[in-house]
């Protein structure tokens, strides 16, 4: 006989009058002057049972019960009495009367109840197990669940076949820093774990198999950040002789069925923007357009001002000048501007320039700032005019290399919508906001090492007659790659890839990758697509990323089962550690400074 006949969180009044056995774990238990009642949980929520003293063997046991013990109960389902009914559960209108209770496992005392929302994350990775039983975690990794079932289910409707790569490869150190494998058996050798199955999908292309996708694990021993993760999970997805349009198009529908079968969201169309507009607009690749805030280009005016912290970024090359309106700004406190001041210079910016506009209609006179006297009229004219102050408003304003002032501009625009101030005068909109950004540089310039990186990656396919840029000018060079936005997020990112030999030797050569390099590092690619290989394209999404979104969570980790703490350990298992000095002789490796790894671990 089956040991439960239905989950805790599904028994509702269209069981009344019915005998149920439910197993799970104690939640609570409360004595109501000679009534126990438990609160029943399991994954599908909780269940009021009520335990009578009318029978003595059962109750005895209800009397020693406590939080977490697992239990089996058999009873009878009953309406719960007027006044006593809980309208924001499913199983708020009835509750269990109990005729059997069998205790399947005791449980200690946990280290905390786990209806304390105020815990520090290193006691919840510590105990992880218990802080996966939080309805919050069952929620989140329950709804990670329906997200990929929903993804598989679009898939496998549009002709999509899932296979498997390997997870044992050859090292890519051009990317980020790989994790590497010792090989036993070949002496000096090393794989590395995939940083994404980029290559091999390509191949699958190459092999004629049409559409390929792959939920899979990737790792990337990158610098540490908040919500990084050393292994991450990727929807990788590719298929052949489909253009840009028709990729974009074919997975704006996927995205938009996930959103709509699991949490019954419409996201809508998705504009298009270009990165050059993304960037000239809001600074960054990523525009959360939930935040009503727009840069407003200076550069032109500020060439011939006083005022050398704007003069000078508009007269150097790869300089930039800008504003930032924030209607209502004027509010601000100087308190609050000196804290919004400290806040770019975590982006490079020097400082922060404003103007508050008191009265417009006074021209310079209704402005103030420190700034305002070393500014002509001309310039205050076109500030105005170009950004459409109106009086109580305050600007802000960016000077420096472009990249610090789309980095630092661009965050404070989202800082600024963001805050209680933000919300409060409508620069923000709480809504889904997707987009497309396409039309990405196929490269960028690395001035430390004087050379031209990819932009994407080196396997990205130029625009249509854009190929002679990378030999005359590769700044000009267009790549076919897109990324969809979500609310500020990169939620997955791809591209129309290089499907001829010659084509992709080129951006070799633009990247200072020699034949003889090229030949070395994936000669294996090269090689396949000399073998009649089909216009292919796809992207990968970030799993991870995407839930974390969905649920609202605060960080990454809370939509991983087991994840790694920013320091890239897991804290449950205690990994990384030390192995032992046989299984690293097998493997042909000596530690170079023995004592720091024993002191690490200690």
């Amino acid at each position: 006989m089956a040991m439960r006949s239905i989950y805790c969180g599904q028994v509702t009044e269209a069981l009344l009058g019915q005998t149920v056995t439910l197993c799970g774990w104690v939640n609570r238990r409360r004595d109501h002057g000679g009534v126990i009642f438990v609160d029943l949980r399991d994954r599908e929520g909780y269940v009021q049972v009520v335990c009578d003293p009318d029978r003595p063997e059962m109750f005895k046991v209800a009397e020693d019960l406590r939080n977490e013990f697992c239990v089996q109960i058999k009873g009878l389902v009953r309406a719960r009495p007027e006044g006593t009914t809980n309208d924001n559960i499913t199983t708020g209108k009835i509750e269990v009367l109990c005729h059997e209770l069998n205790v399947l496992n005791a449980s200690v005392t946990p280290p905390f109840q786990l209806d304390d929302d105020n815990l520090s994350e290193t006691t919840r990775l510590t105990h992880r197990v218990l802080d996966l039983r939080r309805p919050y975690m069952q929620r989140n990794l329950m709804l990670r669940y329906k997200v990929a079932m929903e993804v598989r289910k679009f898939l496998d409707a549009n002709g999509f076949i899932d296979i498997e790569t390997p997870m044992l490869t050859k090292s890519t150190p051009e990317g980020a820093r790989d994790y590497l494998v010792p090989s036993r058996v070949h002496d000096g050798h090393f794989f590395a774990l995939p940083q994404s199955p980029q290559l091999f999908k390509q191949l699958l292309m190459v092999a004629g198999y049409d559409r390929y996708y792959q939920i899979t694990k990737c790792f990337r021993d990158e610098d540490l950040r908040a919500d990084r993760q050393p292994e991450f999970t990727q929807i990788d997805i590719e298929t052949s002789f489909l253009g840009e349009d028709e990729i974009r198009a074919l997975f704006q529908d996927m995205i938009k069925q996930v959103f709509r079968n699991t949490m019954d969201v419409d996201l809508g169309e998705f504009p298009v923007m270009q990165y050059a507009d993304a960037m000239h607009l809001y600074g960054s690749d990523k525009p959360d357009l939930r935040v009503k805030l727009q840069f407003t280009e200076l550069t032109d005016v500020m060439k011939d001002v006083d005022f050398k912290v704007f003069s000078t970024p508009a007269t150097t090359p790869g300089g930039r000048v800008v504003a930032l309106r924030v209607p209502q700004g004027g509010q601000m406190s100087r308190g609050e501007i000196d804290g919004y001041t400290e806040f770019v210079k975590i982006y490079g910016a020097k400082g922060l320039a404003w103007i508050k506009v008191n009265e417009k209609a006074k021209g310079r006179e209704g402005l103030q700032s420190p700034i305002v006297k070393n500014l002509h009229d001309a310039a205050l004219n076109v500030i105005l005019e170009r950004t459409g102050a109106q009086d109580g408003d305050l600007i802000f304003f960016g000077a420096d290399k472009a990249k610090i002032v789309n980095d630092s501009i661009g965050a404070l625009r989202l800082k600024v919508g963001h805050s209680e101030f933000g919300k409060k005068n409508g620069l923000f909109e709480d809504r889904w906001a997707p987009l497309w950004v396409v039309d990405f540089p196929m490269f960028e310039y690395d001035e430390d090492e004087d050379r031209w990186n990819a932009m994407h990656h080196p396997f990205t396919s130029p625009k249509d007659g854009h190929e002679d840029y990378m030999d005359s000018d590769p700044s000009k060079c267009v790549a076919k790659a897109y990324d969809m936005v979500l609310n500020g997020w990169e939620l997955g990112g791809g591209s129309v890839r290089i499907h001829r030999a010659e084509v992709q030797s080129k951006v070799f050569s633009a990247l200072k990758i020699t034949p003889e390099d090229a030949q070395v590092k994936f000669g294996f690619l090269l090689d396949a697509l000399q073998y009649g290989a089909p216009p292919h394209g796809g992207l990968a999404f970030g799993l991870d990323r995407l839930i974390t979104l969905m649920t609202r969570a605060e960080s990454i980790r809370d939509v991983i089962a087991f994840p790694k703490t920013q320091r890239a350990q897991c804290l449950l298992t205690q990994a990384p550690s030390m192995v032992d000095e046989k299984q690293l002789r097998e493997l042909h490796i000596r530690l170079r400074n023995p004592v720091a790894a024993e002191a690490k671990s200690a």
